[in-house]
């Protein structure tokens, strides 16, 4: 690798995660997770909601989330950020949760309380 190139490559980095930084909302170290736990209705966006069915819940601990669908269908999740939900097991989506509350998961569903 020519040398100049070298010494920018560690710099990119640095802006580049300067930049996510700036668009995630700060929070207080040890400060409590944002409050997403409740019943949400399931939207078609574009995909059906064949996981969770008509409407789903959330329980949370902390940063870790219950999701239960209508239909019976439970999966553990993480909220890994004030706005992102990594959910493992059966459901095995990525969400991003909107200002108003709303989730939209990797699925293709949105979920509004």
């Amino acid at each position: 690798m020519p040398k100049g190139l070298r010494s920018t490559l560690p710099i990119a980095g640095i802006i580049a995660l300067g930049a996510l930084a700036l668009n995630s909302p700060a929070r207080a170290q040890g400060a409590a997770p944002a409050d997403i736990g409740g019943t949400y209705k399931c939207q078609a966006s574009p995909s059906p909601c064949l996981w969770s069915g008509a409407s789903a819940s959330i329980s949370q601990s902390g940063n870790k989330l219950q999701i239960k669908g209508e239909n019976g269908a439970t999966a553990d999740a993480t909220l890994t950020s004030d706005i992102t939900i990594s959910a493992g097991g059966t459901f095995n989506s990525l969400g991003i949760v909107r200002p108003d509350k709303s989730i939209d998961w990797s699925d293709g569903t949105k979920w509004t309380k």
